[in-house]
């Protein structure tokens, strides 16, 4: 007892900002853990019932569609309601969702999981939306090394996020094996509602809602910076999920007999280690001095040169072709989480919400597109084909980022 209440008073003692973003933290935490988890069971579940890799892709279609439009619709939102009630709104949808499959399995048509995967979508946008904009808010702005703090604190964010993702992906994998589908999407809503609870009661009213509320008119952007940098983003998810979402699992399930236990597995190292690299990433990117425009477009193009050797791989390695994708990963991590401190620091300080949500809007819809590609692409013309589309369009948000405005980093 004496060293829960000395805990807690240490963290009552922390300034409010840095308390706020504990919890903005967790809850992002908690929200990501149910969310590669579904993706994971989703994936294996209807794979196992015989459904295609385009077929399953389009379990998804809903998930990253409703992502594109939330992105916009969130962003507008949390500058009018508060940030703090777009991310409860997240986490309440997310656990419908959950209920939503917790039917029988008869039930589960694909209308009806397209519908659940729909409201998910819109769930993590509205829940991710909610977390990056709120850094922008609580982030010290007197300092000397604002924007070093800044990227640190998203860096930090971001990584952890998905690092709890790929812990997620390796939950979903058990848990369909333990306790079988309905069992877990049970625990993860029951799991979900309490995080929900505590965030109802501690955090802060009102973060990050405008002064004047903003017509709806002005969810677009009408930043250069903002706009190029999220046609970057586009190109750059693309390429990850038209290899990684349904691709790669199926690959390795149907192609060299890998286990729901291995494949999560493997996803689940992939993101954790992604989300690893991520959170030093701001250590990372200081080794290379130079503008911001150039840094963007170089780690792009390491990254693509990257995907070019990987699909030149003879993929019946499988060791090799594990290494490569892990490899991938670092390079990615870095690219995702600079272009995630760029869009804080481009966004306004007043409206932060919208500019995000703007930003994020692409990266819906570039995970969208790979999602779709995957399971097409893969179905069509093997995995080959989606490294060798995955190594086009990073090349594409390499040259993308050269039209960002000149600053030094």
């Amino acid at each position: 007892m004496g060293v829960s209440d000395s805990l807690l008073s240490r963290v009552r003692a922390l300034p409010f900002e840095v308390r706020q973003y504990m919890l903005i933290t967790g809850n992002y935490w908690a929200f990501t853990i149910t969310d590669g988890a579904l993706r994971m069971l989703v994936v294996m579940y209807f794979h196992q019932l015989g459904y295609s890799p385009l077929q399953i892709a389009m379990l998804f279609l809903f998930y990253e569609a409703f992502g594109v439009v939330t992105n916009l619709v969130g962003g507008w939102l949390g500058a009018r309601l508060g940030l703090n009630r777009t991310m409860n709104v997240g986490l309440g949808l997310q656990i419908i969702a959950l209920a939503m499959l917790m039917v029988p399995a008869g039930m589960l048509t694909v209308v009806w999981v397209m519908a659940a995967q729909a409201l998910s979508g819109i769930a993590k946008d509205l829940n991710k939306m909610s977390a990056k904009s709120a850094v922008k808010v609580l982030v010290p702005k007197e300092s000397a090394n604002a924007n070093s703090a800044l990227y640190r604190w998203v860096a930090m964010l971001t990584g952890s996020k998905n690092a709890l993702k790929g812990l997620g992906f390796f939950i979903g994998g058990v848990l369909l094996t333990l306790i079988g589908f309905r069992g877990a999407v049970i625990a993860m809503a029951v799991m979900l509602s309490g995080v929900l609870l505590l965030s109802f009661w501690r955090l802060k009213a009102d973060l990050g809602r405008q002064k004047v509320k903003p017509k709806f008119s002005e969810i677009f952007s009408k930043s250069r910076a903002i706009n190029v940098l999220s046609a970057a983003r586009f190109c750059l998810f693309a390429s990850r999920d038209v290899w990684f979402v349904v691709a790669l699992p199926v690959f390795l399930y149907d192609q060299h007999g890998w286990t729901h236990w291995t494949v999560g597995g493997l996803l689940a190292a992939w993101i954790i280690g992604y989300g690893g690299v991520q959170t030093q990433a701001p250590k990372l990117t200081r080794l290379i001095k130079g503008d911001a425009r150039a840094l963007t477009a170089g780690w792009a193009a390491a990254l693509a040169v990257l995907a070019i050797l990987l699909a030149l791989l003879p993929l019946e390695q499988v060791a090799w072709l594990v290494v490569g994708l892990l490899a991938f990963g670092v390079l990615f991590a870095i690219n995702s989480s600079w272009h995630s401190y760029l869009i804080v620091h481009y966004a306004r300080a007043d409206g932060v919400s919208m500019d995000v949500g703007f930003y994020y809007m692409a990266n819906a819809m570039g995970r969208l597109v790979g999602t779709l590609l995957s399971g097409w692409l893969y179905m069509a013309y093997g995995l080959s084909a989606c490294l060798w589309v995955s190594a086009a369009l990073v090349a594409a948000s390499s040259l993308m980022a050269l039209a960002l405005p000149k600053q030094t980093a």
